[in-house]
């Protein structure tokens, strides 16, 4: 008798080896892949737009709300296409490539935005079936920070050639960017850091050096 699998996780890896190569099976996106994206932002989007209000975010509610914009921009261009990049680089490679929100990481990054207005953001990850390589897998995981630096620089130009509110919505963009790519740089545990410095030191040392650079040069224009 077959066996029913309720979930491409729960299947063996080889299943997938012979999907490999194959054109169709690049950049798809499964209904519930895209279910679950759309949580996470949502998600996100609410507890960045509490965690950036001045003063206790619970003290400045029509702060918050008045954020909700800016904080989509921010995560769509942060999360969503770090996000994206790994998925895509999976696929390029041939491997079924999914976004899986984690519930928890997503409960936690959404009290603590609204309560505290720090945000801990572990909204989920691309899971890769298969058995990619030591360059194909430190490439899949150096593709995420990657895009999160090159769009923080970009907004980052953009913030010191406008001036007034407008900066400021550049600077804050760059600024998520910017944070994004120094957490998942992070050596440690599951996050894109381990899995880059373990492949290939210069490279883990040339992102998150530029990853603190922005920082430092983004912070001025967020926090005036």
């Amino acid at each position: 008798m077959s066996k029913i699998y309720y979930s491409f996780q729960d299947m063996p890896f080889n299943k997938w080896d012979t999907n490999r190569d194959q054109p169709e099976n690049l950049f798809k996106f499964s209904r519930g892949e895209i279910i679950q994206i759309l949580i996470a932002i949502g998600v996100l989007t609410i507890a960045f737009s509490f965690a950036f209000t001045r003063g206790l975010p619970l003290s400045n509610i029509s702060g918050a709300l008045a954020n909700i914009p800016l904080a989509f921009l921010a995560i769509v261009t942060a999360f969503f296409c770090h996000e994206l990049g790994h998925k895509f680089m999976g696929q390029k490679y041939g491997y079924w490539s999914e976004f899986r929100m984690f519930p928890m990481g997503l409960l936690l990054a959404l009290f603590l935005g609204i309560f505290t207005g720090f945000v801990f953001a572990a909204p989920g990850a691309v899971t890769i079936m298969g058995n990619p390589n030591r360059d194909e897998y430190g490439k899949i995981s150096a593709i995420g920070p990657f895009i999160n630096v090159s769009l923080a620089a970009l907004f980052y130009l953009i913030t010191i050639a406008t001036t007034g509110g407008v900066s400021r919505i550049f600077g804050f963009i760059a600024f998520i960017n910017a944070f994004l790519a120094f957490f998942n740089l992070l050596p440690f545990g599951p996050l894109d850091g381990m899995k880059i410095f373990n492949w290939r030191k210069e490279i883990w040392i040339s992102l998150i050096a530029c990853s603190l650079l922005l920082l430092y040069l983004v912070y001025p224009f967020v926090y005036q």
